[in-house]
């Protein structure tokens, strides 16, 4: 019976994650900064539910321990904690900066070299970062959380070379918009009270942001179908795009010009 270690497992991808997998016959370490909330997975067979705070080592090493001392192994890591800092980029902290690579990347890489020594111990395994359609595609005013998701897709496609010869796989999953509370507890605003030149665009951009949000986005279900798919899939495949709109998206910036394409950016929140 497999394994799998899931980061940011309260809410959201992480946690419609954790129940796919388990509906599948797998074991499942939900991992979150604060278990002792948690109610509904604790209730489920073959899951444990246990604290992982991707900014704290000393909790990414106790997790994956205890995993290991529960299930015996574990097959597949997802990387699936993250949240975006929202707002003009002049107005952010260096503390708000330093977060966002904190969380999103550099909690990434800690938890992927907490794995590597026991995967490489059993002969594999298989890492899945969930990155974004906004690793590949920028919209203004997050231009922090950008910056991570294309370090997390750089790192990923690196990593993916070098980890082969070992047997681990190492696959991108890029959601597009999902109907989570992303844009509630997850999104960081940046805001600056003597700061009024980007007053007006922030509230255009937001305004069209919410509506996509409404209008364009997927299910967290859906985005778990996804990450089950890689995790199920033996192939060499990279990427796996989830979501229509992030279908839509990728595909339209590898067929247009550079410049056409990011004129029609821009032109959306005008």
């Amino acid at each position: 019976m497999k394994s799998i270690l899931i980061t940011g497992a309260s809410s959201g991808i992480g946690k419609a994650a954790a129940q796919f997998f388990q509906q599948q016959g797998w074991n499942v370490i939900a991992t979150m900064r604060s278990p002792e909330q948690e109610t509904g997975l604790r209730s489920l067979e073959r899951v444990l539910v246990t604290r992982l705070d991707v900014e704290r080592k000393d909790t990414i090493e106790a997790a994956v321990a205890e995993g290991i001392d529960r299930f015996g192994r574990i097959d597949v890591l997802l990387n699936n904690a993250g949240y975006a800092a929202f707002g003009a980029f002049e107005a952010a902290t260096d503390a708000q900066v330093r977060k966002q690579f904190d969380v999103n990347v550099h909690g990434v890489m800690q938890t992927t070299r907490a794995l590597l020594p026991h995967f490489r111990a059993q002969g594999g395994g298989t890492v899945i970062n969930v990155s974004s359609a906004g690793g590949r595609v920028a919209f203004p005013l997050l231009s922090l959380y950008h910056a991570s998701k294309w370090a997390v897709e750089g790192f990923s496609e690196s990593l993916y070379y070098e980890l082969a010869e070992h047997n681990i796989r190492v696959k991108l999953v890029e959601p597009g918009n999902v109907a989570t509370d992303f844009t509630g507890r997850s999104l960081d605003v940046l805001k600056d009270d003597s700061l009024e030149a980007y007053a007006a665009y922030t509230g255009t951009v937001m305004k069209k942001q919410l509506e996509s949000f409404e209008t364009q986005s997927s299910t967290p279900e859906h985005i778990a179908k996804t990450i089950y798919e890689a995790a199920a899939d033996p192939s060499p495949r990279f990427r796996y795009i989830a979501g229509p709109d992030a279908e839509f998206l990728l595909d339209l910036r590898s067929r247009v010009p550079e410049e056409e394409f990011m004129a029609g950016i821009a032109q959306q929140f005008r």
